[in-house]
């Protein structure tokens, strides 16, 4: 903009005849001062798009016409060989000048919305987890064990049996599928709430991978005089029932594995599930808007939880879905989401230590865990396994077969060392079914 300005100057100064060369340099030092503090103003103001229009060459735009107010410039600039003029006027027609002080203001405003907004949010997410935590209390008792406040639930009476559930469900869990109740009445049943999971706490201060929490309830098994038990652990916590077997094999009577994860594999969930388990920007998202998209995809989680098999009816009443998505247990998912694989991993390379008894159990068409890359791998490796498919079932086999899945833990700790090798296929239970059928009419 400046050099076309000066260009134009330039023209206009050499367009006409000089009388003189003395008469030029009079003109031309009268009125280098008033240019100069011109020229200053296309410089600065360059960037904002503005510019000096002439006259002459844009008649028809609004402009000033008024000449610099120089004494000597005004004594020469109605001379014939000399009459041009240096016409100063910002083109608003063509751009407006900027004015950063309004983006800025802009960007306030905004900052302010969203952060009123997460703010609002994060109120109405922390009042509906206090609202779940009353409507839904401790049922059980709890025992502090290095720093951890553990939840644990207990029936029954007879040879000690311990349940730990999968990720992002609790003991409620086991008990709606009437598991525990058919345990009971053989077994003493003892079923904990996993760290971040129903009533215990999760502290941040390690990574609770199958081993740490397998170290956890190594010491609430002694604690309650629960030594040489069975083991009964579902999805996730059946890589802690397993770290638990490994670590301490005089504590473990028998291995359960339901549904159960053994070996790493990819998993494209697991890079958009983590992002809760992240400082700073899980932190936020789990206390705004983490509980309202799992509000959201809840029905359809669970569908997919149970696939092809409906949702039972019980299930769909009585699991307390508030409480699994309070902002500490948002996190708890998302952490062991994310340490699902390295967890599988670490563990697969010691499962040729395993001697014990151990009844290998999974759905046939379950949708969250490829059972034969899973279940029938492992049952391969292990010569004391015994491998139960629930025909048409998916991950949740303890609703679709608990008579059957407590008829073969029975079996499986009667039965002489050497396993039975072949596969066993069973039906869903006939009151399975019923449920089922229930659920899908009042759906």
């Amino acid at each position: 903009m400046a050099e076309r300005g000066w260009k134009r100057f330039e023209a206009s100064f050499t367009a006409r005849p000089v009388v003189s060369w003395k008469h030029s340099i009079l003109v031309f030092v009268a009125c280098s001062g008033e240019y100069w503090q011109l020229s200053n103003k296309v410089w600065k103001r360059s960037s904002s798009r503005e510019c000096f229009l002439s006259r002459n060459l844009f008649a028809a735009t609004d402009v000033f016409t008024d000449p610099p107010a120089s004494d000597l410039f005004q004594a020469y600039s109605g001379d014939q060989h000399f009459g041009f003029l240096l016409e100063k006027k910002l083109n608003q027609q063509l751009s407006a000048p900027s004015h950063p002080h309004r983006s800025i203001s802009k960007l306030k405003f905004v900052g302010l919305s969203v952060a009123a907004a997460l703010g609002a949010t994060a109120l109405l997410v922390a009042r509906r987890a206090q609202r779940a935590e009353r409507e839904n209390p401790a049922a059980g008792k709890f025992l502090d064990i290095s720093g951890v406040h553990l939840h644990y639930r207990e029936w029954g009476e007879g040879k000690p049996l311990v349940l730990l559930h999968g990720n992002g469900t609790m003991v409620q869990d086991f008990e709606i599928s009437g598991l525990i109740t058919l345990l009971a009445r053989e077994y003493r049943v003892v079923a904990f709430d996993r760290p971040g999971f129903g009533h215990t706490d999760r502290p941040r201060n390690r990574v609770w991978g199958p081993e740490a929490q397998s170290e956890l309830f190594w010491h609430a098994i002694g604690r309650l005089g629960l030594e040489h038990a069975i083991v009964i652990g579902h999805s996730w916590g059946t890589m802690v029932a397993l770290a638990l077997a490994l670590r301490h094999p005089e504590s473990v009577r028998g291995l359960v594995l339901l549904s159960g994860y053994y070996f790493p594999s990819l998993r494209l969930e697991v890079p958009f599930a983590v992002v809760p388990a992240i400082p700073i920007i899980g932190d936020i998202m789990r206390y705004t808007i983490s509980p309202l998209l799992g509000r959201l995809l809840a029905r359809m989680v669970i569908r997919k939880l149970f696939s092809p098999l409906p949702v039972p009816h019980d299930f769909r009443e009585r699991f307390p879905v508030a409480l699994a998505l309070r902002p500490s247990q948002i996190r708890a998912n998302a952490a062991e989401t994310a340490l699902m694989v390295p967890a599988a991993a670490a563990l697969s390379n010691r499962y040729g230590e395993l001697h014990l008894p151990i009844l290998i159990m999974a759905g046939s068409k379950d949708e969250i865990v490829n059972g034969e890359r899973q279940s029938s791998r492992l049952h391969s490796m292990l010569p004391t396994s015994d491998l139960v498919w629930v025909e048409g079932a998916g991950h949740m086999v303890h609703h679709a077969a608990p008579e059957q899945l407590v008829d073969a833990t029975r079996a499986m700790l009667n039965r002489p060392n050497s396993a039975e090798r072949d596969p066993l296929t069973i039906l869903p239970s006939a009151s399975r079914d019923r449920r089922g059928a229930a659920a899908s009419s009042e759906s």
